[in-house]
């Protein structure tokens, strides 16, 4: 996501490369085309004229002081506009009540029943919530069906009245049943249409005000760029929704919704989509997309997915067994298990700094793990808990059971061996002298 806006910022701040002072001449230069980056990636056009007026009357006569140079200043400015932009800081959810209800509104096909189970996974893993998923719309079995679906791959209850026609009444009698059932959190599910209409407004207004929910949430398609703008005003003037949630913000999206959004309705980008699984979800943070726009990464948000698959007994029975070198393929899989969880493997390698623009034309498969697991999948247990035992015909059978190469057998197993002998140095850290003779006997001088 973002890619060509990325692309587009980080040529029009070449103008000021070795230049001495931000000047009006070089500013309104770089500025140009900073708004003409920020129009092809769908803005709003009187976002994006504020947006750069106001970079302008910050940058406008600033010295280079401390050796920084005008294009380092002039990002630090756009960063700080583009963070305050859409929002500043992050909006959490507002989960009081017991139960807190969540009330989601959108178009249909705008990804609301996906994006419930995907809120209702992550609050159950990240906060200890037992929610209850609700299926109040009653033009669509299809909808409850999906919402069945996800929630059995869950494992949430789900809550449904196949025979009402009442949404309103449905979603009540949830509520009901979700505190009859000791369940902190109720997540409704809505009818959407192909379009805003009056009679969609007043149903979505009536569940409103009968439930009273902690959270009204608009679903809305990033993809569709404007029209997700001008869907969310009209949809925050009649319900004056608590937060936006953008979904399918990957792919072919151009980010204009995300920067456009909360200038316009003025409410907070609460949750974004980037992808189809339901892992795929996280919570907006304006400074880490403002670093990612930039190409800075998103340090914060890579950080924040390792601790939600964070295991505190799990990691300090891995540490005992790296001091011990007997750290083993079952691990391995394991640790390769726990990655897979956090995301998009491409994703998440965009969250380091520096590497979002070293890997932006890089094919990396998202199945890229799979050969690996195949090898290892194909070793027998006391092979995988004893990998130096693993010669000649053991290797030659794995190879052939797992569809692979002898080579791949070889390179695997080199690197895992590698792996144990670094993770072991890693635990020496707390004595250095005994961490440099050991990197030195691995033939670490040129560090």
């Amino acid at each position: 996501m973002f890619e060509n806006l990325s692309e587009r910022l980080e040529r029009s701040f070449k103008i000021l490369k070795g230049e001495g002072k931000i000047t009006e001449i070089n500013v309104a230069e770089t500025l140009k085309d900073v708004r003409r980056a920020l129009l092809d990636a769908d803005v709003n056009y009187k976002v994006a004229k504020t947006f750069t007026d106001t970079v302008k009357k910050k940058a406008m006569g600033q010295n280079v002081i401390n050796a920084l140079k005008p294009k380092e200043l002039m990002v630090k400015i756009v960063h700080d506009e583009l963070t305050e932009m859409m929002g500043g800081t992050e909006a959490p959810l507002n989960l009081d009540g017991n139960p807190a209800v969540i009330l989601m509104s959108g178009l249909q096909g705008a990804g609301k029943t996906t994006f419930a189970g995907k809120l209702a996974r992550k609050l159950k893993s990240a906060k200890g919530k037992r929610p209850l998923l609700v299926g109040a719309d009653v033009y669509r079995p299809a909808a409850r069906e999906q919402l069945r679906v996800l929630a059995a791959s869950i494992d949430v209850p789900v809550y449904t009245e196949e025979d009402s026609k009442d949404p309103v009444q449905i979603a009540l009698d949830a509520i009901a049943h979700a505190k009859s059932n000791h369940l902190d959190l109720v997540i409704v599910d809505t009818a959407g249409r192909l379009a805003v209409d009056e009679e969609m407004m007043d149903e979505i207004e009536r569940i409103k005000k009968a439930i009273r929910p902690q959270e009204t949430l608009f679903v809305v398609d990033s993809m569709t760029g404007q029209d997700a703008v001008n869907t969310a005003k009209t949809f925050n003037d009649r319900l004056d929704f608590d937060g936006v949630v953008l979904t399918k913000l990957d792919g072919d999206t151009r980010g204009g919704a995300a920067l456009s959004i909360r200038a316009v309705v003025d409410k907070p980008i609460k949750y974004v989509g980037t992808g189809e699984k339901l892992e795929d979800i996280q919570e907006f943070n304006p400074e880490g997309m403002a670093n990612r726009i930039l190409g800075m990464g998103d340090i914060v948000e890579l950080a924040k997915r390792a601790q939600e698959i964070y295991d505190q007994k799990e990691a300090e029975r891995i540490q005992e067994k790296i001091k011990k070198n007997k750290f083993d393929f079952d691990d391995f899989l394991k640790q390769i298990e726990n990655i897979k969880k956090m995301g998009n493997i491409k994703d998440l390698a965009a969250m380091i700094p520096g590497v979002g623009k070293a890997i932006k034309d890089v094919d990396i498969d998202n199945n890229a793990f799979k050969g690996i697991e195949a090898i290892i999948h194909s070793m027998t247990p006391y092979e995988r808990q004893n990998p130096e035992i693993i010669k000649g015909t053991r290797r030659q059978r794995i190879a052939k059971g797992s569809g692979t190469s002898l080579q791949d057998v070889n390179k695997l197993l080199k690197q895992f061996e590698d792996t144990r002998k670094m993770m072991k140095m890693a635990t020496s850290m707390k004595n250095p002298m005994k961490m440099m003779r050991q990197m030195k006997q691995q033939g670490g001088r040129r560090f």
